[in-house]
């Protein structure tokens, strides 16, 4: 059912000043697109909110969705790298700028075989690549703390990949609608791959399931 996209938001900024909001805020361009899909949780939490992190329940601060006007203005390459640290006054060889630098080479990365890799500077920029994937006809699919769902399936890419949200109860009596992935085909996939290592395994060999952490969306065709 239609195709699996791999969308890597890449957000550059801690912090915005001055009056940058010019644009349409984001949670009505949703709404204007999507006017009958919610807005998953996960997305909500990018708003300019707090954030669970890493897992399911644990609450970080983390960089929130920038406006698409401010964005745009900013440059997003490994050629102007030096231009971003400028930008951010940020030392070369920081935490901050080796997590920078790897998101940007994360996304100039050739795409491996039955992968659609794009990177989202701004949620408006995230929908309107959705749109012209998947059409407006869509499910965005994200695990959900204090909910409860039946057993869900979905197949994506071609039946190369499948989809699935269970319903969890941890330890403490947290309760989880949770998104996990089957990766059927990883023939395709670095043989050093952490899952591989992990496993045991060799590409293409057994199928890579996975629990999604709670700010990762699988979009999907209705």
């Amino acid at each position: 059912m239609g195709f699996l996209f791999v969308f890597l938001v890449a957000l550059l900024c801690l912090a915005v000043v001055g009056s940058c909001y010019a644009s349409m805020p984001a949670e009505i361009y949703w709404n204007s697109v999507f006017p009958n899909t919610p807005m998953p949780k996960s997305l909500q939490d990018l708003l300019g909110r707090l954030m669970k992190l890493p897992g399911f329940t644990k609450t970080e601060n983390r960089a929130t969705f920038l406006p698409r006007a401010v964005a745009d203005s900013m440059p997003f390459s490994s050629n102007k790298f030096s231009d971003i640290l400028k930008l951010f006054s940020m030392e070369p060889k920081s935490a901050g700028t080796k997590v920078m630098k790897q998101n940007i080479d994360n996304c100039e990365r050739e795409s491996i075989e039955g992968e659609d890799k794009y990177c989202a500077t701004s949620l408006e920029s995230l929908i309107d690549h959705s749109v012209s994937r998947l059409g407006k006809k869509i499910q965005v699919l994200s695990t959900e703390v204090e909910k409860e769902t039946k057993v869900e399936k979905f197949t994506i890419g071609k039946d190369k990949t499948d989809v699935y949200r269970v319903p969890l109860v941890g330890s403490d009596g947290t309760k989880v609608k949770a998104t996990a992935v089957c990766h059927k085909d990883t023939s395709a996939w670095n043989p050093k791959h952490s899952a591989f290592q992990v496993l045991k395994v060799k590409p293409g060999s057994v199928p890579i399931c996975h629990f999604l952490a709670k700010e990762t969306n699988v979009w999907v065709p209705n």
